[in-house]
């Protein structure tokens, strides 16, 4: 049984104290073989995704055409440097996230938006599928004012696009980029290490309007 303390977010003064020194994690992408922590090249944008236990998350980003290097990682929490063991006690406030590092020539922002939207339920709060708790909850952690009204727009018009097939509101959490700590090594690219490892992801089935021609107003 989950407690309500677990499906609530711990403020700065409940969470865990964490450490000053980053947590090791991998040099390279195991599969795009580029430095996971960079310096990437300065034409490259970055960003980060929340929806859901990050294994399958970011499997999802690092097959798509322009997408440069991905890692997996904590955000919006209040505990500097934190393990996986600490995020999931529920007492740090992250979220799993991913960090997509992609090139604006040959993937935009709005392709990354519907590939999150479709890639998970971003109906359903503090849980994701079966993986209950506040590291499941899905969120979109922005670098810039376009890429706001970019994740604004993507939201409204996927909610209107959910609420016509009868679910209900969207959850998902907007915010400017906070620190991104990243994952240990083993977690890194966990699903192309351990190709029939566990991953609770899955869509509602319904299309994120953005490419299709349809305006998100």
């Amino acid at each position: 049984m989950f407690g309500l303390k677990s499906l609530v977010v711990p403020s700065p003064e409940e969470a865990l104290p964490g450490r000053d020194a980053p947590i090791p994690t991998a040099e390279k992408h195991y599969v795009l073989g580029h430095k996971l922590k960079g310096p990437y090249p300065e034409h490259l944008e970055q960003a980060v995704f929340a929806l859901g236990c990050f294994w399958g998350a970011e499997r999802a980003f690092w097959q798509l055409p322009g997408v440069y290097v991905t890692a997996v990682g904590y955000i919006a929490g209040s505990t500097p440097n934190p393990t996986y063991e600490e995020v999931c006690s529920g007492r740090t406030g992250h979220t799993e996230a991913v960090l997509v590092v992609y090139d604006p020539d040959e993937i935009s922002y709005e392709a990354l938006l519907k590939a999150f939207f479709e890639t998970h339920n971003p109906t359903q709060g503090m849980r994701q599928g079966n993986d209950i708790g506040t590291q499941y909850r899905s969120g979109i952690y922005v670098f810039s004012d376009e890429q706001r009204r970019a994740a604004e727009a993507a939201k409204q018009a996927y909610e209107k696009a959910l609420q016509a097939k009868g679910l209900g509101e969207i959850t998902t959490e907007i915010e400017d980029a906070p620190e991104f700590y990243f994952a240990e090594d083993y977690h890194q690219q966990y699903l192309a290490k351990n190709p029939n490892g566990y991953c609770g992801l899955g869509g509602t089935g319904i299309s994120c309007p953005l490419g299709t021609g349809v305006a998100a107003e």
